[in-house]
């Protein structure tokens, strides 16, 4: 599945404090969970007024879906153009990206 990383607007991402980032991430999940296609979300940065989700799906249209069913505001995307790889066994939980990334906006 490619990657996407989403741009989300959100006043004040870098001061969320843990209770807030516990209720983003539920609600996320249990979005996720109800999606019923192929849709796994890495993880979150947070810096400034944004927050940066990395997401793997088969489709733009997935990342659509969970954007909208959850509620979530999404300035931009950027889809990988190539697939990630393992890196060499000694660090095999690491996964290393080759390629490029294209800048896609929403609908």
């Amino acid at each position: 599945m490619p990657k996407f990383i989403v741009e989300r607007n959100i006043p004040g991402a870098d001061k969320l404090t843990a209770a807030e980032l516990c209720d983003i991430s539920a609600k996320s999940n249990a979005v996720v969970d109800g999606l019923g296609v192929p849709y796994v979300w890495h993880h979150t940065y947070a810096a400034g007024d944004k927050l940066y989700c990395v997401h793997e799906a088969n489709s733009a249209d997935d990342i659509y879906r969970h954007a909208k069913e959850g509620g979530f505001l999404r300035t931009w995307y950027l889809k990988s153009r190539t697939r990630s790889v393992r890196r060499p066994p000694t660090k095999p939980h690491k996964r290393i990206h080759l390629g490029t990334w294209e800048t896609m906006v929403p609908r």
